[in-house]
């Protein structure tokens, strides 16, 4: 079964089970690798993971076959901050600190977005909380299986994370409620809360084992201790003191930067990215120093006061100081074209194309501690890809097909059919 981008082939595809072998034939291989680009190349696919990557590939007896000659094929997009498939759930405002609210609660699977994101090659992304708190609530890192069930976007097995956020944001979300405030409305404000957050997860963490000791020292037939209170708040904080949980942090001015890797110093955790990070080419040394990523946009500025001293150079000059570099969306819109934002880095900087294509694939698979499984097309990892109709930097490009876990999801020329049959049976 031979085409590229038939309806026939989507809805097949999208109805079968993960087990059939499917081949993507003939296009440009953009791996993301160290195998390069390959001309003329083969992705072959098997249970919804990549078998074989390379230019002579034997596609077996009976494989569904696409072929995207003329075309680009790479790795499913990665957004590091999207906002996706929780409208109206972004943020939880009413207090300074919300560790306990989970974002998986409220996935919404009926988002268009997720469709229109597939339209733009994304397959993976990491719903963040929002920012009008000093410490919000846990992320969920998705895939874009649109369609399927909300329970079935969860990517099993990303690692748990949390938002902080720093600056304007937090600090102007105190008047939640018309005529009342909340602490904190200063960028001093904000750092205390955190640090008095960490203080209560570590006297909490203490009462546990307190608790257990005496547990043990009971025995079988001893008097049993009183069970402390159960605080599902300061039981995320103290995982994240454990590394269980990576903290994701909205942040602009490099001194509320440099304020976070203090605290996070003094209190024995890592913060696994600086999500927007505007000024962090002024501090690229200390971001790298302290093993943290930096998850950015490519050349928004003066949008509100804390922006104003962005730079278009700020991706490359992290980059050159060793900072691993994503670039986000933070908008369902701007998702679309994410690898057009990475075409800016090459024009701003003189990054190359594959480490510009690296900002918005393996980079931020790696922030989010999925690139053991995406972000790459590599043996063993799944089977997330995009298929351009030229170069992803092409102003003229445009995603033909998107496949997640082997799965095609979107599929342009077949949606378009779809959609002028649908037209012309409602005409009738």
């Amino acid at each position: 079964m031979t085409c590229f981008a038939s309806g026939a082939l989507a809805l097949f595809a999208a109805a079968a089970p993960a087990g059939n072998t499917l081949a993507i034939r003939g296009g440009t291989v953009l791996t993301i690798s160290p195998q390069g680009t390959i001309a003329n190349g083969t992705v072959l696919v098997r249970d919804g993971k990549i078998v074989a990557v390379g230019r002579d590939v034997a596609v077996p007896a009976g494989a569904r076959v696409i072929d995207a000659t003329g075309r680009y094929v790479m790795p499913g997009i990665v957004d590091c901050h999207s906002h996706t498939a929780i409208e109206e759930s972004v943020n939880e405002c009413t207090g300074s600190v919300t560790a306990e609210v989970r974002i998986a609660d409220v996935l919404d699977n009926r988002d268009v977005a997720i469709y229109r994101e597939l339209a733009g090659g994304v397959t993976s992304a990491s719903v963040l909380h929002g920012s009008c708190n000093a410490i919000g609530g846990q992320n969920q890192v998705i895939k874009l299986r649109w369609g399927r069930p909300a329970g079935e976007l969860i990517f099993e097995g990303a690692p748990r994370g949390i938002k902080f956020a720093l600056g304007e944001n937090p600090k102007r979300s105190n008047f939640t409620v018309p005529g009342t405030r909340r602490f904190p409305a200063t960028r001093m404000g904000v750092e205390a809360v955190i640090r008095d957050a960490f203080r209560r997860a570590q006297d909490y963490k203490r009462e546990w084992a307190a608790y257990d000791q005496a547990v043990k020292a009971a025995g079988p037939k001893g008097e049993r201790p009183v069970r402390p209170r159960r605080d599902l708040q300061l039981e995320e904080l103290e995982d994240v003191l454990d590394g269980k949980v990576y903290v994701h942090a909205h942040c602009y001015r490099a001194d509320e930067i440099l304020m976070l890797i203090r605290l996070a110093d003094e209190f024995g955790f890592k913060v696994r990215t600086f999500q927007h990070v505007l000024e962090g080419y002024k501090v690229a040394s200390e971001i790298a120093r302290h093993g943290a990523g930096a998850s950015t946009f490519s050349d928004w500025w003066a949008y509100k006061m804390e922006a104003y001293d962005a730079i278009p150079y700020n991706a490359a000059i992290m980059a050159a100081h060793g900072v691993v570099v994503s670039l986000n969306s933070d908008s369902d819109e701007l998702a679309r074209r994410l690898y057009w934002e990475a075409a800016k880095v090459v024009k701003y900087g003189g990054v190359s194309e594959t480490d510009a294509l690296k900002m918005v694939t393996l980079n931020p698979a790696w922030q989010l501690g999925i690139d053991k499984r995406v972000g790459s097309l590599e043996v063993g990892k799944d089977a997330d890809i995009a298929i351009f109709s030229a170069h992803p930097f092409d102003p003229a490009t445009r995603v033909e097909m998107t496949l997640v876990d082997g799965v095609v999801y979107f599929d342009r020329a077949g949606d378009a059919s779809g959609a002028a049959a649908t037209s012309a049976e409602g005409a009738r």
